[in-house]
């Protein structure tokens, strides 16, 4: 049975006495867990409290810890929330051990698999270690690579984005990403005047060519997604259900992530498989954080899809 592989961080958030894990890789992995679609997590944890929370979530999913590494020096990733008089600061801390991905320990677990898809992003890359043992992987599979970029801020650099772009067949980015890559690679900086819809296609076109993408994945928040594939075609999806009420949108874009590898994977179509995943991003904007309390929130997509 094919296995999506996803690569990458899993850490806990501390904010402000809570504790939660996430990491963009292990919330697309715990989702495709949840709709019981094989997945292969590949990340690092350490000997600690947190190492151990981020068990317990491995258990609570039944996912598979093939891929799990332990580190016995590095602690767990950790993201911090402060406070100041602006709101609230995220601090992605350095060193954890997901940046220590062991090259050997993550080939023979992918090895163990048929991969259909590999997922990564760049924050598991901002180390040598993780970011060769990456690349060791993309060269050792013939699956499909999908990139969600989620650039960080102080966590990558234009070099990282430039060879993952390289790497991948499918990309997924935010619009502010995307301005970032037009500002590189196209020569459009967000100081110019506001692109019209025909340039804003012709622009994504030029990125789907220079990189030799299968498909470039514009997601717009509440107004749906845009897909760009190399055959020319455009799909956009701006007619989704909106939740009844917004509470935050962290995580909506794993959750995008999630369902268009599990549509990829179901052999769902195209245009069903963007609907379902912007409108299962947009139902998460109704609950707090990234990853239902309840796996009971499953059950009426499972019900609702069973049938193809």
């Amino acid at each position: 049975m094919s296995t999506t592989v996803v690569y990458g961080e899993a850490l806990v958030d501390d904010f402000l006495g809570e504790q939660a894990v996430g990491g963009a890789p292990f919330n697309v992995a715990r989702h495709l867990a949840a709709f019981m679609s094989p997945q292969l997590a590949i990340t690092r944890i350490g000997d600690d409290r947190n190492g151990a929370i981020v068990r317990a979530e491995f258990e609570r999913f039944a996912m598979s810890d093939a891929g799990l590494q332990f580190d016995p020096i590095e602690e767990t990733g950790r993201v911090v929330a402060e406070r100041n008089v602006r709101g609230h600061r995220f601090v992605i801390l350095p060193g954890q051990a997901y940046d220590y991905i062991n090259p050997e320990q993550a080939l023979g677990a992918l090895e163990s698999v048929q991969a259909s898809a590999i997922y990564f992003g760049t924050l598991a890359q901002r180390c040598p270690r993780s970011r060769d043992t990456l690349y060791a992987l993309l060269d050792a599979s013939n699956a499909t690579r999908y990139l969600d970029l989620n650039l960080r801020e102080g966590q990558f650099d234009e070099r990282c984005v430039f060879h993952s772009l390289h790497a991948a067949d499918i990309v997924k980015v935010n619009e502010e990403e995307l301005q970032s890559l037009f500002a590189w690679y196209v020569d459009i900086h967000p100081s110019a005047p506001p692109l019209d819809g025909d340039e804003v296609r012709a622009a994504c076109a030029v990125l789907v060519q220079m990189f030799g993408l299968e498909a470039l994945i514009v997601t717009l928040g509440h107004r749906g997604s845009v897909y760009f594939g190399a055959d020319g075609a455009v799909i956009v999806h701006r007619d989704n259900p909106l939740p009844p009420f917004v509470i935050d949108s962290v995580g909506a874009g794993d959750a995008f992530s999630a369902l268009f590898l599990l549509g990829r994977v179901r052999g769902w179509a195209l245009e069903t498989t963007l609907a379902r995943a912007n409108e299962f991003a947009g139902a998460l904007c109704a609950i707090p954080g990234a990853i239902p309390r309840s796996l009971g929130f499953y059950d009426k997509w499972v019900a609702r899809w069973r049938s193809g």
